[in-house]
């Protein structure tokens, strides 16, 4: 059954929310900003907001939804079956950062969300080490990276990453973190896990 012209347009509107949300939330924090913030920045009445979203919680809730699910398509379309670790690597950093403010937030303040936001969080994270880790284990079967645990090998990759992110004021004070590093950070694990 074709969409009504009224579902459309409340699809449309909810989008535009979750389009505006993603950058506030980005620009102000994921933990201050107000749902009265995004109604103005996204020029809908507050009450707008609510009819999408009945609390501030489900809200970024699906904000984190609707931004894992655009960062991992993105992993799934530049990452082939064919790929070596440094393109997966590549594609992981290309896809953080088309978000980069609003992921570097996610990572810095998840402790601090509400356990359903954390959970999308994790899931982001698990569909990511999928990749890698297949990539990963192909090649240590081709002798062309070390035999390491997968777990280690994933999590010293992300930690790489999130503390260059989380600490980005130092590394590239109002610029991108992944810009200026990415390149030198692909280089530096791959020295540490390449035979």
């Amino acid at each position: 059954m074709p969409e009504s012209q009224r579902q459309n347009q409340k699809n449309q509107t909810r989008k535009h929310i979750i389009d505006v949300a993603l950058n506030q939330f980005a620009k102000d924090g994921l933990t201050v900003t107000r749902t009265s913030d995004i109604a103005r920045a996204a020029k809908v009445s507050h009450g707008t907001v609510f009819v999408h979203f009945p609390t501030r919680d489900i809200l970024l809730d699906s904000v984190i939804e609707e931004f894992g699910m655009r960062i991992t398509n993105r992993l799934h379309e530049l990452v082939n079956d064919n790929c070596g670790m440094k393109e997966v690597l590549e594609a992981h950093l290309r896809g953080i950062s088309e978000y980069e403010a609003f992921y570097t937030r996610l990572v810095s303040e998840g402790r601090l969300l509400n356990e359903s936001s954390r959970n999308s969080l994790i899931m982001i994270q698990s569909a990511v080490s999928f990749h890698i880790i297949q990539v990963a284990e192909r090649e240590m079967k081709a002798c062309k990276i070390r035999s390491l645990p997968l777990d280690l090998m994933f999590n010293t990759w992300v930690g790489l990453i999130h503390y260059y992110l989380i600490n980005g004021d130092l590394f590239a004070p109002g610029g991108s973190v992944i810009k200026r590093y990415g390149k030198q950070l692909i280089e530096h694990y791959l020295d540490l896990i390449t035979l």
